[in-house]
C-alpha cells in the first residue's frame, strides 16, 4: 500500500511501526456549530482509510478528537448568553448524528480536550524543562512555545521561520518572537467564565489548540504512531505546531501525514463565515446518507470538490444504478443464497486503485465495470456467476462504507426506504398493466404516452422471463 506523505511530498510505501497494526490520529472538529458537508469530508475520507486497512488485515487503533474549549466556543457562548459547555455538548451530539447518518464508524476512542488537562500540563512542563517553552513575563499566565529553540520548525510545511506570519492566538506582548504560539492561555477574569479555567503551575487557564492534540495523540497512541490526518487547512499552523512541540518534547510523533482537500463553493472553502455552508440535515432532505457518502467517496481525498446540488444528484443516480443491480440480482439469487459481502472478492482493478494512495475514483469505476458485467449475467440467466459477481460488488462497496445492506444505514432495506420502494413498485406495476392493456387494444398512442411518463420519472422497464422489472435510470 502506498500513501502520499504531505511532509515528504511523495507517495511512499506504508510501513507500520508494528507489523500488522496501524495507529491513526485524525484531528476532529471544534464543536462550536452544526456540521456541514465540508466538515464531514475528512471523517469520510479517513473512515475509508481505516476500512481499507482493516480489509487488508491490519489491527487499527483510530483516534479522532473533539476540541470542546477554545476562543470561538467562548465567544459564541458569550453572544448567546449560554454556558460554553452547553454549546460544546449539543454541537458534539449534532456531529455524532451527522457522522452516523453517513456511516462513519465510531473511533476507537474520541477524546475531548477538557478531559485531558493533566496530560496537557505534563507535556508543557516537559517543554519548559527542555528549554523549548516559557511562561510569559507579563503576568498573563500564558505559556508559549519558543519557535527559535527548535531549528526544525517549518519542516512539515517546508517554510522558513522568517517567512511565516505572526501567530495570532494571543496578545503578542508576552512573546519573545511574534511567531511563538500559545501552549497555555491564562484565565482572563474580566471576560471569561471561571468554568473555562483549570489549575496549572502558571495559574488558572486553559490549553492552547495545538498542545491538545499532541497530548491526546501521545496518550492513546504512544510517543510514535503511524498516520496523522486532517484537512489540508490544518497543515499550518496546527499540524506544523503539533509536530514541532511533540518532537521538541522527545516524541517521534507521526510517521506519515495525510491531508484531505476542501469541499468548496464558488471556489472558496466551505465555511460558516462565507455563509455558504450546507448543514447535513438539510442535505439529507434531498438525498440519502448513503448517496451523500458516495458523492464524497467518488472523489480522491486529495482533490478539491466544487459542491453543487447538480453534481450531488448525478452522483446519487450513479449509486442508484449499483443499488438497483444488487436488488435485481438478489431477486434472482434468492436471499437464502446471499452469503453477504464477506464472501465476495474485490476485483484486481479495485485493489490496485485502493493500494495506490486510496484511489477511490478508479475504485468506484471498477465497481461500475463489475456491475455492467453483472447486468449481462442477469440477462443471460447465469445464476452461479451472478452470485459471485454480486458478492464482489458488495465486498467492494463494504470497503468504501457503501454496502446498501449494511444495517448501519438507517432504514436500509427496511423501514422507510422499503415502504417507499413498495409504494413505487405498486404504482409502476399499475402503469405497466395499463400500457399492456393499451397495446392489447391497439391503442398505441396511449401505450406510448404511458411509456413516456414512466421514462420521464427516471424509471427503466426491462422485460425478463419472470415479467417486467423496473429500476431507476
Amino acid at each position: 500500500m502506498r500513501l502520499y506523505d504531505t511532509q515528504t511530498r511523495e507517495v511512499r510505501d506504508f510501513v507500520p511501526i508494528e507489523a500488522g497494526k496501524a495507529g491513526i490520529y485524525v484531528c476532529g472538529l471544534t464543536v462550536q456549530s452544526e456540521p456541514h458537508v465540508g466538515h464531514v469530508r475528512s471523517a469520510v475520507n479517513f473512515d475509508v482509510l481505516r476500512r481499507w486497512l482493516v480489509s487488508q488485515g491490519y489491527e487499527v487503533t483510530f483516534i479522532r478528537n473533539v476540541t470542546d474549549i477554545d476562543d470561538k466556543i467562548l465567544a459564541k457562548a458569550a453572544d448567546q448568553g449560554r454556558p460554553w459547555f452547553e454549546i460544546a455538548y449539543l454541537m458534539g451530539r449534532e456531529l455524532d448524528r451527522a457522522l452516523e447518518a453517513i456511516n462513519v464508524l465510531p473511533p476507537t476512542y474520541q477524546p475531548a480536550a477538557t478531559g485531558h488537562i493533566p496530560e496537557i500540563v505534563e507535556l508543557i512542563v516537559a517543554l519548559i524543562e527542555r528549554g523549548h517553552a516559557y511562561p510569559a513575563a507579563d503576568g498573563s499566565g500564558d505559556v508559549y512555545f519558543d519557535v527559535r529553540s527548535w531549528p526544525a520548525y517549518g519542516e512539515l510545511t517546508h517554510q522558513g521561520l522568517d517567512d511565516m506570519e505572526p501567530a495570532e492566538d494571543a496578545d503578542p506582548r508576552g512573546k519573545r518572537d511574534p511567531r511563538d504560539f500559545a501552549l497555555w492561555k491564562g484565565w482572563k477574569k474580566e471576560s471569561e467564565p471561571e468554568t473555562a479555567a483549570w489549575p496549572s503551575p502558571w495559574g488558572p487557564g486553559r490549553p492552547g489548540w495545538h498542545i491538545e492534540c499532541s497530548a491526546m495523540a501521545g496518550k492513546y497512541l504512544g510517543p510514535a504512531f503511524d498516520i496523522h490526518g486532517g484537512g489540508v487547512d490544518l497543515r499550518f499552523p496546527h499540524h506544523e505546531n503539533e509536530q514541532a512541540q511533540s518532537r521538541a518534547a522527545g516524541h517521534p510523533f507521526a510517521s506519515y501525514w495525510l491531508h484531505n482537500a476542501w469541499i468548496t463553493t464558488a471556489g472558496e472553502k466551505m465555511s460558516k463565515s462565507l455563509g455558504n455552508s450546507l448543514l447535513i440535515p438539510e442535505v439529507l432532505k434531498r438525498v440519502r446518507g448513503i448517496e451523500l457518502r458516495y458523492y464524497m467517496v467518488a472523489a480522491h481525498y486529495r482533490s478539491h470538490v466544487e459542491f453543487s446540488f447538480e453534481a450531488l444528484d448525478e452522483a446519487a443516480q450513479g449509486f442508484r444504478r449499483i443499488e438497483s443491480f444488487l436488488q435485481r440480482a438478489s431477486e434472482v439469487i434468492g436471499a437464502a443464497q446471499d452469503d453477504g459481502p464477506e464472501s465476495g472478492i474485490a476485483c484486481a482493478e479495485f485493489l490496485a486503485a485502493m493500494d495506490d494512495d486510496l484511489g477511490t475514483p478508479a475504485a468506484v469505476a471498477a465497481i461500475h465495470d463489475v456491475v455492467r458485467e453483472g447486468n449481462k449475467l442477469l440477462s443471460q440467466g447465469d445464476t452461479p456467476a451472478l452470485r459471485g459477481n454480486a458478492a464482489s460488488v458488495r465486498a467492494m462497496l463494504g470497503i468504501l462504507g457503501l454496502d446498501p445492506a449494511d444495517p448501519a444505514w438507517p432504514a436500509s432495506g427496511a423501514g422507510a426506504d422499503a415502504k417507499l420502494t413498495a409504494a413505487v413498485d405498486t404504482l409502476v406495476a399499475g402503469l405497466i398493466e395499463q400500457r399492456a392493456d393499451a397495446r392489447a387494444a391497439k391503442d398505441f398512442a396511449a401505450a406510448d404516452e404511458i411509456r413516456d411518463r414512466i421514462k420521464a420519472a427516471g424509471i427503466e422497464i426491462e422485460d425478463t422471463p419472470t415479467g417486467p422489472k423496473w429500476s431507476l435510470t
